[in-house]
């Protein structure tokens, strides 16, 4: 109508997320660098499981500088992270690179609070300090500082990365700091979409016991997040939820007979597994089909292609061994590119796919 004024509409964009990039990340991670500067992304986002730290991680042996002499345990665990950061963090270059914590990054020796020092840059970003102060203003709930959870919003959408690297739970005090800003995102016109990332997938998934159904605290927890996501998209909230921990990937994770039962007062949100960052990799839950949403003894990462109006697309891209090549460091030769390509675990020994465990049925009572 002539004489109003309107914002102008926001511009489509996009950003790019996995996880899981132990094992062989040394060799898959600069390819997913390369296809996310490729797509244009706006930041890269991981979903935890950096290295292995309970064993040597096979690409680090094949490095060339322990060429006849392999590290000891100590001084892998020692090396780990900074080389984490040196080969896999370091091929993003500019792009902002948002760092999430799995449960191998609290394989002990390693800590939640040598995770915090070794990475403080990542979870101090401006980005994310720039949230806190806005928070803060706003009279939110305020995270820990440099906390492996934290929330940053970005042209209407709010990224939330979660912690759920231990006891595949959620503390109280991160469900509190949740509650909080969701609720703030469901009354503010300007937040259009919530994106939760996280390492295990939320309970009740098709992930089946490969997720936050490891303990109580874990199943209550996590339907705790899921009924409140429920909440923020009754309020006209774009919803979606993504996960990596199983090394596959797998769209409409919560498409189960849990989720889509009434009598659980919720339904099916938009899900997915992209645990495909290098990790060793693992056949798809038994049942299910390969096929395009369902892809296993992959490495690749999902583009999410942000429109005007908050509305996600993932498409999902598979490395092939030419771009893992392509995108290969001077550390590796191509016969060790190969072998991560290939094998990892090599498909002959591997075991079949586990069954579906569901997680336990709860009584009716409890919320």
């Amino acid at each position: 109508m002539a004489g109003c004024a309107h914002e102008p509409p926001r511009q489509a964009w996009k950003f790019a997320v996995s996880g899981d990039s132990r094992d062989c990340g040394n060799t898959v991670m600069p390819a997913i660098a390369r296809g996310a500067r490729a797509a244009d992304a706006s930041f890269y986002w991981h979903l935890g499981d950096l290295r292995k730290i309970s064993a040597p991680d096979f690409d680090f042996l094949h490095e060339r500088r322990f060429t006849g002499h392999p590290p000891s345990k100590g001084e892998y665990v020692d090396l780990a992270w900074p080389d984490f950061l040196e080969h896999q963090v370091a091929p993003f270059g500019e792009m902002p690179f948002f760092l999430g914590i799995g449960n191998h990054e609290t394989v002990p020796p390693k800590t939640r609070a040598e995770f915090r020092t070794q990475f403080s840059a990542l979870l101090d970003r401006s980005e994310l300090r720039a949230q806190h102060q806005l928070d803060a203003r706003r009279h939110l709930a305020a995270a820990p500082a440099d906390s492996t959870y934290y929330h940053w919003v970005e042209r209407g959408v709010d990224f939330f990365n979660l912690d759920n690297a231990s006891d595949d739970t959620f503390d109280e005090q991160q469900l509190r700091w949740f509650d909080d800003i969701l609720d703030a995102d469901v009354r503010d016109p300007a937040v259009s979409t919530i994106v939760v990332g996280m390492h295990e997938a939320l309970p009740h998934s098709l992930a089946g016991s490969h997720s936050m159904c490891g303990s109580d605290a874990g199943i209550a927890s996590g339907e705790h997040v899921y009924r409140k996501l429920v909440e923020a998209q009754d309020r006209y909230k774009r919803v979606y939820i993504l996960a990596s921990h199983s090394h596959y990937y797998l769209a409409n994770v919560f498409n189960t007979g849990y989720w889509r039962d009434p009598a659980h007062r919720a339904r099916v949100l938009p899900g997915w597994i992209v645990g495909s960052a290098g990790a060793e990799r693992y056949a798809l839950p038994s049942g299910m089909v390969q096929g395009p949403d369902a892809q296993s003894h992959i490495y690749g990462y999902l583009i999410g292609s942000v429109a005007w109006d908050g509305q996600i697309q993932f498409v999902f891209h598979a490395l092939s061994e030419v771009e893992l090549q392509q995108a290969g460091h001077p550390d590796y030769a191509p016969d060790d590119v190969q072998a991560c390509f290939e094998g990892n675990p090599d498909l002959t020994s591997a075991p079949p796919a586990a069954p579906i465990a569901a997680c336990p049925v709860e009584p009716a009572t409890r919320r």
